[in-house]
């Protein structure tokens, strides 16, 4: 059976709307193991029947058989399968990749042939046996042209073929280096019985082959002669890719692509100038964004907006509703039963609110907060640490003591020169003890003072400094002073006066509540674990409470609308900036689409060759996927360390909070992947749409 058998070829083509006739009913036949030569004037047809014979086209009309296997009928896949593992092209011009070595451009084919292993063996073995052992790493400009040759002839055998095409292969050598190329292709046909079909303008060149084949006007006039019977081997076996090739074939691609971008490293990094700037933006504005926002969020949770604040009921009175708070239903036991029965609650303090004139010798100021509660009060406001001094403590709130904490704006006014701890102020008469001072925290989100704040224990606004002067006492004139003087020691110390009853023993105290247990406070102030956990504290405070009073004579508030609102404050402004920076992005996208066109249409040439050796067209479309990827991840890279850079800069020179954010970080490899597909596919779509006959033929 002969190796090609073409029965009546006829190929016309298409040009505008005239059809031109090309191959007007060619036939041929050539055997296994021989050595043709093709002969032809410009115009005869030759070249479109070589592309033929190399599947680069399909005929119009007749039969080409290949080992018996009928070429014509198939696909573009599958003509490109075949060519990558039955077929070998020698061009007149060499057409190796000038970026790869000798070795890397005679395994250019295994990468589509999907034969990885002992590739490398294969390349090396036949780079010695055309005499380039010793120049494997030399790239095609340090090689002559018999050398470059002996490159090409190496590729085209790389894969095993049966069928060598050699175009005009002694077409740009010296008649010396010529004789040495057809000398190789001879020693290649007669050792290992490979069928060579050498195709030239040269009657010289053609003595070297067993019989010459002449075109005239389309059509083989004289040479032909039936092939022999030699056994065809199975074609579709032959073309079947091995199964591992679909995973080697991407890793591969990464490696052809990052040598593609190497051969224009200024262009690349110049390309990918906008993604970096766009990631750079990105990161930068979510970083600072972030830490802007972890900064507002102290500031407020020092302004105690994370709290919740457990208020008592309101009461109506002739119809006219008296307003929260004119129920005095909490008590300090609910404030003990909340903590223990809420797991969502950390801490809590109960307040009572009151107002008063402080006095300090010719010195007074009214604080705009007057507050009673526990020394828990300061870790439920963040305010944990103290300027001067200490909190007072729970035995003192127990006892009622006469001690208390001023804020910094009370210790502006009252003690401008001193240090206020350990000495008295006066609240109502009754004269307190600073046992310290508190840390400035400035003004809350509606500006009001949070210095300007004095804090007692709760029991002694109830039981010292909001007591009344008896009115009988005040009423007389003669023993006004001395009763005046008696209510003063009753606010100081209520419980210093002599009893008329016989004190009660031990037991008796014990089974007696003290009067305090009994006392309202105005509110309950709250500290959740955390402030995810708000709603399910609110939750569990209202069932506690209902438990406890049996009705809804309460109620609970949180303050998450002021960080809702600050939040969505924040995240416009910073989505104005991302915005900013997508649009920096696009741009930079667009960029890369159009120097990816660029270098589609300068490497029309290699498309050629890579879909000639048998590259697929989404074996191209792939690779320059690739390409267009591998660029904007570099980008990518790139901006993430240029817009850490400046995250870290801004916080060491403006003093801005700073927070590095993982999301903003996969964001922006997404988003640097998801550019290349979308930017780089019309590209690589283009690029693997050319015809590989016309991209061979590209100047």
């Amino acid at each position: 059976m002969a190796l090609i058998e073409l029965e009546d070829i006829r190929k016309t083509y298409r040009r505008g709307k005239v059809d031109v006739p090309v191959l007007k009913g060619a036939s041929l036949s050539i055997a296994r193991g021989e050595m043709v030569a093709l002969m032809g004037a410009s115009g005869s047809g030759k070249t479109t029947l070589i592309n033929l014979l190399g599947a680069l086209d399909r005929p119009t009309s007749g039969s080409y058989r290949l080992d018996g296997d009928e070429v014509s009928a198939r696909s573009v896949e599958e003509r490109a399968a075949l060519r990558s593992r039955r077929i070998g092209f020698v061009f007149q011009s060499f057409n190796l990749l000038p970026r790869l070595g000798a070795l890397e451009n005679v395994m250019l084919p295994l990468a589509y042939a999907g034969r990885a292993e002992g590739g490398r063996e294969r390349a090396l073995e036949l780079l010695a046996r055309v005499g380039l052992g010793d120049r494997v790493d030399h790239e095609p400009a340090r090689l002559s042209g018999g050398e470059q040759q002996r490159v090409a002839i190496a590729r085209a055998l790389v894969n095993r073929c049966t069928l060598l095409i050699a175009d005009e292969p002694t077409g740009n050598l010296d008649s010396k280096t010529g004789e040495e190329i057809l000398a190789l292709f001879r020693q290649l046909n007669v050792e290992d019985g490979l069928t060579v079909l050498l195709v030239t303008h040269d009657p010289n060149v053609a003595l070297h082959a067993d019989r010459t084949i002449r075109m005239r006007d389309g059509l083989i006039v004289e040479g032909d002669r039936p092939g022999g019977d030699e056994p065809a081997a199975s074609a579709a076996e032959e073309v079947r890719r091995p199964r591992l090739a679909g995973l080697v074939e991407p890793a591969r691609a990464v490696v052809s692509a990052v040598q593609s971008l190497r051969r224009n490293p200024l262009r690349s990094a110049l390309t990918t100038l906008g993604i970096i700037i766009g990631v750079a933006s990105l990161i930068a504005i979510a970083e600072i964004g972030k830490g802007s926002w972890v900064a507002i969020r102290q500031i407020l949770t020092k302004m105690g907006v994370d709290n919740v604040l457990v208020k008592a009921g309101s009461a109506s009175r002739n119809g006219v509703s008296l307003g929260s708070g004119s129920v005095k239903t909490l008590t300090p036991e609910d404030a003990e039963a909340i903590l223990r029965e809420c797991p969502a609650v950390d801490r809590l303090a109960p307040i009572v609110n009151a107002r008063g004139q402080v006095v300090r010798g010719n010195r007074n100021w009214n604080p705009s907060s007057f507050v009673g509660t526990t020394p828990d009060y300061l870790a439920v406001r963040d305010w944990d640490e103290l300027a001067e001094g200490e909190v007072f403590t729970e035995v003192e709130v127990r006892d009622a003591a006469t001690v208390c904490v001023l804020g910094q704006t009370l210790v502006r006014e009252l003690f401008p020169d001193e240090s206020p701890v350990g000495q008295e102020v006066l609240v109502a008469g009754v004269p307190l003890r600073v046992v310290g001072t508190l840390r400035r925290k400035g003004a809350d989100i509606i500006g009001e003072d949070q210095d300007d704040i004095l804090l007692v224990p709760w029991s002694t606004i109830k039981y010292r400094t909001s007591a009344s002067v008896a009115p009988s006492a005040a009423a007389t004139g003669v023993a006004g002073d001395a009763a005046e003087q008696i209510n003063l020691l009753r606010m100081r110390y209520p419980r210093s006066e002599a009893s008329a009853y016989p004190a009660g023993s031990a037991i008796q105290a014990a089974d007696s509540p003290r009067l305090e247990r009994l006392a309202n406070v105005d509110a309950i102030l709250v500290k959740t674990t955390s402030t995810d956990e708000i709603p399910a504290a609110m939750d569990q405070i209202r069932r506690v409470m209902r438990e406890r009073h049996g009705v809804d004579d309460f109620a609970v508030q949180d303050f998450t609308g002021v960080i809702e609102a600050v939040r969505g404050t924040v995240g416009l402004v910073a989505g104005l900036l991302v915005c900013v920076a997508l649009i920096s992005l696009i741009v930079g996208g667009v960029g890369i689409m159009n120097i990816m066109l660029v270098s589609v249409t300068e490497r029309y040439r290699e498309i050629g060759l890579r879909m000639a050796v048998g590259a697929r067209p989404r074996d191209i479309l792939r690779q320059f996927l690739v390409e267009s990827i591998v660029l904007c991840v570099s980008g990518g890279a790139a901006g993430i360390l240029v817009g850490r850079g400046s995250s870290l800069l801004v916080r060491k020179l403006a003093q801005w909070p700073t927070e590095s954010s993982t999301p903003a970080l996969i964001a922006s490899v997404s988003i640097s992947i998801t550019i290349g597909l979308i930017f780089g596919y019309y590209p690589a779509w283009k690029a693997s749409r050319l015809d590989p006959i016309e991209a061979l033929r590209y100047e």
